[in-house]
């Protein structure tokens, strides 16, 4: 081991008996894990050999860390560091000599604090004594704080806040944060070709890992051809993704390679005198378990509920990426997506504040998140979503310093109209479509810019900043007056798709208007309008991405559209299955035949086949169908609203903070059980309800309500 990583305590740690333990865990400054992770999984892209980093700037953590706790203790108690990095310890201000494994702790109100330098990995400590642990309780800095009082506020002229300690699950001493690993398990192919000097191996379908060759001897070269098709794997001179290796060796051993791949087939060439007695593959995961769930009368909906969920754990990892193939970086617009899919299946907190963290990065902003203007937008709005699902106020008090000098950096690129067009630097994304204009102020990426405006409020509100609040709001409510101002057409009903040199154009795009129904900027008439004139009408130019066919089908659920929807669905995503997917992929056009659909990007393979954007019907079918949302934080409260959407029944899981909300639904019975906070079970009935295990009240003619409390079951009968 270097001499620069001997400043690694891993100890065996002693517990006396009879004592409870609290539990430690490794603990650092909060976002600094999240991007030296971010940074260290971005840079493994590789394209046949050659490495290929992110095209944007990355940030680097801060090298040197203050962590403290003040503690009172009725005893002296025994305490075990372990620390990554150069430490020194104190205890009320008093400095341990060298670097202590163990120190003891008076009796008393005592003040324990390390400070830490770590330049090649994060500075985090892991401390444990009876009562005396690391936690994220702890209050860390990167300055110079000392004098701070006792309360934590800065009393220097910087007005500089302790934060508290960043963590996960990192509970183990011996499994610091730099030593993090997704977990693997050994799988083998279901079908191989052999022929000499080739192997040709299926996995029955999409997968990612490592490959591994076992008893591996001889002497000549071994290449290896990764395909999410058959066809990928065949095309040695143009698929994605290889590997080379070069043997020599007279003994057999076992070969991993060194890098994931994401595959379905693999095609091995060998030559000389190599041999091998078999294959395998390593497959890697984040350990992350299902919540949430669906099933309904049609098996085709239930195989794409199925399959959109195995996309969504092969692109949730490290953090929540774009596609396991090809990119395998974060990217903004598609964590949004990934965020709200993973409500509805997984709700795992962390994943979320980790791809948030790894994406916003550190101060000064230079420019917008992955260059991308709307990007930027969707990191506000998921910080939105984030606090309706989860009530996290830490999370937005920890890094509403962040979103201030993000926001800032936004406001400083209006132009005189006080409207965004794309200046240089910026990309003006929206979707990959044909002659899709960026140029001038286009509406949609001033309807993301009022809605992260709207999330600056809210969230200046939760720190008690009232100037800024204020301000937000007001120039939230500008942006959204000239959006209607200077974008709607009353004889087209809808939102054109843009202004050039002040003057809007006569071209209308479903991007904006499809998310100012679901955003509810529309009033009731122009929703109707926008349905009838945009999303229903075929000479407007069709999205052929599942990234922004999630968008246009939610703007339809949200308009009651759902049978429509789940005829939609069955198309689109049905199409894919059609044609042999085991998950779903980047870009779908009905219109391409055969090796047509793997292409894009100018390459025959470039298409991602496992694109995290095309699990949407995990979302489309928890928010939508069994109707399960928060209409307050956390799931104080909350609504279910199930819709059959021509299905002859439904039945599924919705994850909350605190238990699952069960919901079944045909066209006689809805059967209920609440979780967290206080539900209400909205639903439409041709005659009156019966419900014994509550009180059900009519709200208007065939509409009627039911309060669900937490834990409790419920059971109606009702005539749809």
């Amino acid at each position: 081991m270097k001499k620069a990583f001997s400043f690694v305590c891993l100890l065996f740690v002693f517990v006396s008996p009879g004592f409870a333990q609290k539990q430690a865990t490794w603990i650092w400054y909060p976002g600094d894990f999240e991007i030296w992770l971010g940074n260290n999984m971005q840079n493994r892209r590789t394209e046949r050999g050659t490495f290929l980093p992110p095209f944007w700037k990355l940030d680097s953590h801060y090298n040197l860390i203050d962590f403290h706790k003040d503690f009172d203790l009725a005893q002296a108690e025994e305490v075990d560091l372990f620390v990554e990095g150069k430490y020194n310890v104190k205890i009320d201000g008093k400095a341990f000599s060298g670097y202590p494994k163990r120190i003891t702790v008076p009796a008393g109100k005592h003040k324990v604090s390390l400070k830490v330098f770590c330049q090649d990995r994060v500075p985090s400590i892991y401390v444990r004594g009876q009562n005396v642990v690391s936690d994220n309780s702890w209050l860390v800095t990167f300055e110079d704080k000392e004098w701070i009082d006792e309360t934590g506020k800065a009393s220097d002229q910087s007005g500089t806040t302790w934060l508290k300690a960043g963590s996960w699950n990192f509970t183990d001493p011996q499994l610091p944060p730099s030593k993090f690993k997704l977990n693997t398990k050994e799988l083998e192919a279901v079908k191989v070709d052999k022929k000499a000097g080739s192997l040709l191996l299926d996995f029955g379908k999409e997968t990612f890992g490592f490959i591994r060759l076992k008893g591996l001897s001889g002497k000549g070269n071994v290449m290896i051809y990764y395909g999410e098709s058959q066809e990928e794997a065949l095309a040695t001179a143009t698929c994605e993704t290889t590997d080379n290796l070069q043997i020599d060796q007279t003994q057999k051993r076992d070969s991993t390679m060194e890098l994931t791949k994401a595959f379905r087939y693999v095609n091995i060439q060998f030559d000389g005198s190599v041999s091998m007695d078999g294959v395998s593959m390593l497959y890697e995961f984040l350990p992350v378990a299902d919540r949430g769930s669906f099933r309904c009368s049609d098996e085709q909906i239930n195989k794409i509920y199925d399959v959109a969920a195995y996309t969504l754990h092969l692109n949730t990892r490290e953090f929540f990426i774009d596609g396991i193939k090809r990119d395998r970086w974060i990217w903004s617009g598609d964590a949004a997506q990934s965020y709200l899919m993973n409500y509805y299946l997984l709700f795992d907190s962390p994943s979320v504040t980790r791809t948030l963290l790894a994406l916003r990065g550190k101060d000064p902003v230079t420019s917008h998140i992955n260059t991308i203007m709307d990007y930027t937008f969707y990191w506000f709005i998921g910080i939105y979503d984030y606090y309706q699902y989860t009530g996290d106020k830490t999370f937005i008090q920890q890094f509403y310093p962040r979103m201030q000098s993000l926001m800032d950096y936004c406001l400083s690129r209006r132009n005189k109209n006080g409207l965004l067009e794309g200046l240089a630097g910026d990309w003006v994304f929206i979707d990959w479509a044909d002659g899709l204009s960026k140029k001038g102020e286009v509406s949609f990426e001033q309807l993301l810019f009022a809605r992260s405006l709207e999330t600056m409020a809210l969230c200046a509100n939760i720190v008690n900043d009232t100037p800024n609040a204020t301000k937000y709001n007001q120039l939230a409510t500008d942006v959204k007056g000239k959006l209607f101002n200077a974008y709607w057409n009353e004889s087209k009903h809808a939102l054109v798709h843009s202004r050039i040199d002040g003057m809007p154009t006569d071209n209308v795009t479903r991007y904006a208007n499809m998310f100012a129904i679901f955003f509810n900027y529309l009033d009731e008439s122009q929703k109707q309008a926008v349905k009838q004139h945009v999303l229903l009408n075929p000479n407007i130019p069709k999205i052929t991405t599942p990234y922004m066919r999630f968008y246009e089908l939610e703007a339809l659920c949200a308009l009651g559209e759902q049978t429509y929807v789940t005829k939609e669905i069955k198309d689109y995503w049905g199409g894919m299955l059609n044609l042999g997917a085991t998950s779903f992929w980047e870009e779908y056009n009905p219109s391409k035949k055969g090796a047509e659909h793997y292409a894009m990007y100018g390459r025959d393979f470039g298409k991602s086949l496992c694109h995290a954007w095309g699990a949407s019907p995990i979302y489309l079918l928890g928010k939508y169908y069994l109707g399960v949302k928060p209409t307050s934080p956390a799931y104080a409260t909350y609504l279910i609203e199930p819709q059959l959407g021509g299905l002859q029944w439904i039945d599924g899981k919705v994850p909350t903070p605190d238990g699952d909300v069960s919901v079944y639904c045909s066209a006689k019975e809805i059967k209920v059980t609440g979780a967290a906070g206080i539900g209400t079970l909205r639903f439409k009935s041709k005659t009156k309800p019966v419900c014994k295990q509550g009180d059900v009240r009519a709200v208007s003619a065939g509409l009627y309500e039911l309060m669900v409390e937490k834990g409790k079951s419920y059971v109606v009968s009702y005539q749809l």
